[in-house]
């Protein structure tokens, strides 16, 4: 007849010689709400990480103008490139996109099926990705200053968009570079400016800009394009409103759509 095994855990109980039996007991009942803890924070881990994968990210770009509170209206105009299709069809063919980080825009603008883009880049282009230095290369990005005349025959382009750059201007280069814009343009100019009260330029940007952005009223815009010559493209703004609203777009910035001289 086998022996039959006693009860270690009797014995050691009995015998005293494990002392913190005791409280393994107790940390033993505490142990559910532990584990129920790390489910909890799993799952919000999960969730974030999946978030983040899909239509929640976006560019550390972004980010840090949502961190600053700040806006950044090149943002905008990628944020706005299918809203600009619908308003401008075939004149979206040949965009030249002004302003700061245009290879970004340019980049997006690529992106689109039958649309060649350009960029003028006003400012130095510091620490740039990969991306930006081989469109430099191409060609397809130039640094120049556009308070001088672009380097581009008259009409060059289909559609001229400009983004942040008309905001550090006074109007005394505004007077010399918005015409060359609208030179450069066969079928209108789309310019995203800051409105009153945004931030943008933090202090260590001030050396870039030369100048903290000037943000002016929409009624301040409108009076200078009467006074330069340029008239409001009443049918671009009439289809991109259309577009908007049925796409529940809200610029973050304000938007002007302008007719290029004949």
């Amino acid at each position: 007849m086998s022996r039959r095994p006693g009860n270690p855990a009797r014995r050691l109980g009995d015998g005293g010689s494990l002392p913190f039996v005791g409280s393994m007991h107790s940390k033993s009942r505490s142990s559910p709400l532990l584990s129920i803890g790390l489910v909890v924070v799993g799952a919000i881990l999960l969730i974030g990480y999946c978030y983040s994968g899909s239509g929640g990210h976006i560019s550390d770009r972004e980010a840090l103008s949502k961190t600053e509170g700040s806006v950044s209206c090149t943002v905008e105009v990628q944020r706005a490139i299918p809203i600009l299709k619908k308003a401008y069809g075939d004149s979206m063919r040949k965009v030249l996109h002004v302003g700061p980080d245009t290879c970004s825009a340019v980049s997006s603008l690529l992106k689109e099926e039958d649309t060649e883009a350009w960029g003028v880049e006003p400012y130095d282009l510091d620490d740039v990705s990969a991306n930006c230095k081989s469109l430099v290369r191409k060609g397809l990005v130039r640094v120049a200053d556009i308070k001088f005349p672009l380097p581009y025959r008259p009409k060059s382009f289909s559609l001229v968009i400009v983004s942040d750059a008309l905001d550090y201007l006074s109007p005394k280069y505004l007077n010399k570079t918005l015409p060359e814009l609208a030179r450069v343009s066969a079928d209108g100019i789309v310019v995203f400016s800051g409105s009153p009260g945004q931030q943008r330029v933090k202090v260590a940007e001030l050396s870039k800009f030369g100048r903290p952005a000037k943000f002016r009223s929409s009624s301040w815009w409108i009076r200078y394009f009467v006074q330069t010559g340029l008239q409001e493209n009443e049918s671009a703004i009439k289809k991109f409103e259309q577009a908007s609203l049925k796409k529940s777009y809200k610029p973050a910035c304000q938007v002007f759509h302008l007719q290029s001289y004949d």
